[in-house]
């Protein structure tokens, strides 16, 4: 993993994600949304950059896990003299990454800081991968049910995981892989244009469910009831990512910055101008980037989950990447997307797949209830749009304006 100030030309990429702010007269505003991007079985047909170099972004999901995060979709605007804010960017685990400081302390080193940045960016690749077969991860899928010495940081991963599989009565279940590729989706679903059978769907729940993984943090170990259990950690692995640099910049007493990676954010403090930083979240519209509403983040990640980019058909029916863990099939209610804001960018991320199956009703009432600030945007009869919010969401909400 590397840094890479350059850009790519516009024949390299398919989207180039720039994690910017809507506040700053000097760079360009950007929008969050669904974000598909490069997922395993894809390398050999759109390799990636070496290290060091921008990522290439395409239309499927790399980080596989129902909820595809979010996007920062680059557009352009006006420029001043005023200096932007100083960039790290690159590319990782099929994907791409972008810090920005608006004000590094004078005895904190460039290098200090990326050397941060890559530290952490190795740790999770190498532990938390799926698609890296060399990956601690990869070596857990391939084994048995015997105990696992493993890292701290990938029993770390799967706890925060199960917390939310719990918290949402298996809305969200990190052992999902195996129906979302039965459906035709992730990196080793491909292609797949048959709908599953019942008796397929019956015997793939059976290597399914979070309860089938049992862990120990002292020491840390893990042990699976069944071994035809695979883990697929896309779905917190980019936000854990984020929320680890975020803490390795604090711990250099760096206080304002905004983290991206593969469309997981985090911000904290102020912006090159002074302000809150400020993102917007995308409408839901294929084919389309409009913002929908302006978040302002102070300390906190957030994380959109929808159905509007990645899907297909599977028997003249169309079939959301959204696998409800619980049925073993895609999703059915009116829900486009799900946007949360949250302490924690990975907690955001899989808080937004498990709304997302919840759906607006029995999922509105949950966050409600746990004091999570969601966003619910669902098609209405018409084919229309219509939103509903819990109140921690409104409370960090502002105008959409040209004035901005």
């Amino acid at each position: 993993m590397g840094c890479n100030l350059a850009r790519p030309s516009s024949g390299e990429v398919a989207e180039w994600s720039k994690a910017l702010d809507w506040n700053s007269s000097n760079i360009p505003k950007v929008f969050v949304g669904s974000n598909p991007t490069l997922s395993a079985s894809q390398r050999a047909a759109s390799p990636l950059p070496a290290a060091g170099k921008p990522g290439v972004r395409c239309r499927q999901p790399a980080w596989q896990h129902a909820a595809i995060g979010l996007l920062l979709a680059l557009v352009v605007c006006a420029c001043s003299p005023k200096p932007a804010p100083e960039r790290l960017a690159g590319s990782t685990m099929g994907t791409t990454y972008e810090l920005l400081i608006p004000r590094r302390p004078a005895d904190v080193p460039r290098e200090s800081v990326e050397a941060q940045v890559h530290e952490v960016l190795d740790e999770v690749d190498s532990h938390l991968s799926g698609w890296n077969s060399d990956s601690e991860l990869s070596r857990f899928n391939a084994q048995g049910t015997e105990w696992f010495a493993a890292s701290p940081i990938l029993v770390e991963a799967l706890a925060d995981a199960r917390d939310v599989s719990v918290a949402s009565g298996g809305a969200f279940d990190v052992t999902v892989d195996p129906l979302v590729a039965a459906w035709g989706f992730g990196a080793r679903g491909r292609g797949r244009e048959v709908a599953p059978t019942a008796a397929e769907i019956a015997e793939l729940m059976g290597s399914v469910g979070y309860d089938k993984l049992e862990l120990r943090r002292e020491p840390p170990e893990l042990r699976k009831s069944t071994a035809s259990l695979r883990i697929d950690l896309d779905g917190v692995a980019p936000g854990l990512a984020v929320d680890h640099i975020a803490e390795r910049l604090e711990s250099l007493g760096i206080s304002d910055y905004l983290v991206e990676l593969g469309g997981e954010v985090r911000a904290r403090g102020r912006n090159r101008e002074g302000r809150a930083w400020r993102v917007a979240v995308e409408a839901p519209l294929p084919g389309e980037r409009k913002p929908y509403t302006l978040l302002e983040l102070d300390g906190l990640g957030v994380s959109t989950s929808g159905d509007y980019r990645d899907y297909h058909e599977v028997a003249g029916q169309r079939v959301s990447h959204t696998i409800d863990p619980r049925s073993g099939r895609p999703v059915l209610n009116q829900l486009v997307s799900v946007t949360v804001v949250h302490p924690s960018a990975a907690a955001a991320d899989a808080w937004a797949t498990a709304l997302m199956v919840l759906g607006p009703t029995e999922g509105a009432r949950l966050a409600t209830r746990l004091g999570l600030a969601v966003l619910f945007i669902e098609r209405d009869a018409a084919g229309g749009l219509r939103e509903s919010s819990t109140p921690g969401f409104e409370s960090l909400r502002r105008p959409l304006s040209p004035a901005i």
